[in-house]
């Protein structure tokens, strides 16, 4: 077959595709009235998990799961938007990783409000300024993001969903890499690159700013200074990449946390995050740990806080798989309110 007849059969099916997805469009608008009638939240993660479910149930290729969920990841970003003005705060400014998360997440049909640090991103959510937050929770090298887990402590908002995303870190910059005298980054970045700047960059002064975008801007402005941040800070800031992927570690993964009002229905492949302060007493910790091991419920992270109210006094952080209405999980509870000071659940949402 001639590549001119290949292409009108292309463009043929195109047209198949557009009217199709239009027809999806004009349904999801009447599904968006009738949640709007309940007081449903527009965006559902736990429908979201089921559409990706069915894309990798029913798809025969060649096409990847991957790049049909990434054009999904699009078509329910467009129908969100015919929904409602759906509006997304994040840590930014933008070219975060978190706002990386975010597009990754929502798609590029809704509306995006950088926040200049955690505490705002939560801020915004809990007055209903935004829908929704995202938030980084955990790196699988430099652990725990302790501020996002102390917001928990005094907030009434849900995680509702999560998503993760392989961080690369570059040099980027208007110098060459002889030249470089400062380099920008995020304290955490300056963590995952540490074999990288030893190696290359031993006399450089590293100085922390709040963001990796941030650290992108500065760099801009100052001869002989850089910045460790993503391509599409680089992109923004009309830098060049000095270096690229510069992570001491490939297996670089960022988790963050999707925060809201509402706590998403069960899906059978979902997560419990939950905080607890215990008694003080020998063995407290152990003893709440028990009915975890009884009950067959699957840990997947634990973390400690201190309290800051008293000396010594330190919240617990849990995951742990399965949603809080399971069975199993609903004995665990239970049993841990009977033993715990303070239980708190901080929402149950479908596994990233």
């Amino acid at each position: 077959m001639k590549l001119k007849n290949l292409r009108k059969k292309i463009d043929n099916i195109d047209k198949e595709i557009i009217l199709l997805l239009n027809k999806r469009a004009v349904v999801a608008k009447s599904v968006g009235r009738l949640k709007s009638r309940a007081g449903k939240g527009v965006y559902v993660p736990d429908r979201e998990a089921e559409v990706y479910t069915n894309i990798s149930e029913k798809n025969k290729g060649p096409l990847s799961d991957s790049a049909l969920k990434a054009v999904y990841r699009e078509i329910m970003s467009g129908s969100l938007a015919l929904e409602k003005s759906l509006k997304i705060a994040y840590l930014g400014p933008e070219a975060t990783f978190t706002h990386l998360a975010a597009i990754k997440k929502f798609g590029s049909q809704v509306r995006y409000s950088s926040c200049n640090s955690i505490t705002e991103v939560f801020r915004e959510v809990e007055v209903s300024r935004s829908d929704y937050g995202v938030v980084p929770v955990e790196n699988s090298i430099e652990g725990a993001v302790n501020h996002t887990l102390d917001m928990f402590i005094d907030s009434d908002l849900k995680i509702c969903s999560e998503v993760s995303l392989d961080i690369s870190h570059n040099l980027i910059g208007r110098c060459s890499l002889k030249q470089v005298k400062r380099i920008y980054s995020n304290p955490q970045v300056f963590g995952q690159c540490r074999i990288w700047l030893d190696s290359h960059l031993r006399d450089a002064e590293l100085i922390e700013v709040s963001t990796t975008s941030r650290a992108g801007e500065i760099a801009t402005r100052e001869k002989g200074s850089c910045a460790i941040a993503s391509i599409l800070a680089a992109e923004k800031y009309k830098l060049k990449v000095i270096a690229k992927g510069i992570e001491d570690s490939a297996s670089n993964i960022t988790r963050f946390l999707i925060i809201g009002q509402h706590t998403p229905a069960q899906t059978k492949k979902d997560k419990t995050s939950i905080m607890f302060s215990g008694k003080d007493r020998p063995g407290a910790l152990h003893d709440m740990l028990v009915p975890f091991k009884k009950n067959r419920v699957n840990l997947t992270k634990i973390e400690s806080r201190p309290s800051k109210k008293k000396a010594w006094e330190y919240y617990f952080f849990v995951d742990m798989l399965g949603h809080y209405q399971d069975a199993n999980v609903k004995k665990v509870l239970k049993e841990l309110e009977r033993q715990c000071n303070l239980l708190k659940v901080l929402g149950s949402y479908p596994r990233g």
